[in-house]
């Protein structure tokens, strides 16, 4: 896997977390980088053209829902994790829908950085013909 398909990004408000996960996915070997909401997320792919991008769908500015039709739209064939801890919403509710707009996979706040990364894997993996 060249060093372009290595490139993740990580897009959530709780600083903590995103910096906790970015640190996660270095020490398994991908390039992290990180923004706190959709709109700071805009000039990361631009600039750094990630294969991967893992957001949070609850956000202050931009939220998940938008930023995963933005990047359909304008960064087609990123692979994208939605992920959320529900707060006031369905945690099923949210990640079910974040799907149906096109996040490739979803994960419920808490999890466990291992079965982060395995589905990392999963999602980069090359197609079999």
């Amino acid at each position: 896997m060249g060093s372009a398909q290595k490139k993740i990004l990580v897009i959530d408000d709780n600083q903590l977390l995103r910096e906790t996960i970015c640190d996660f996915l270095r020490v398994s070997g991908y390039e992290a980088f990180q923004a706190k909401d959709g709109a700071q997320a805009i000039p990361v792919l631009e600039k750094e053209q990630p294969i991967l991008v893992i957001t949070d769908i609850l956000m202050p500015e931009k939220e998940g829902f938008s930023t995963i039709i933005d990047i359909h739209k304008n960064f087609a064939g990123t692979k994208i994790i939605a992920m959320s801890g529900g707060g006031l919403f369905s945690r099923a509710d949210l990640l079910t829908s974040a799907k149906n707009l096109g996040a490739d996979a979803a994960m419920e706040k808490p999890f466990d950085f291992d079965d982060l990364v395995l589905n990392v894997e999963k999602l980069l993996e090359p197609e079999r013909v």
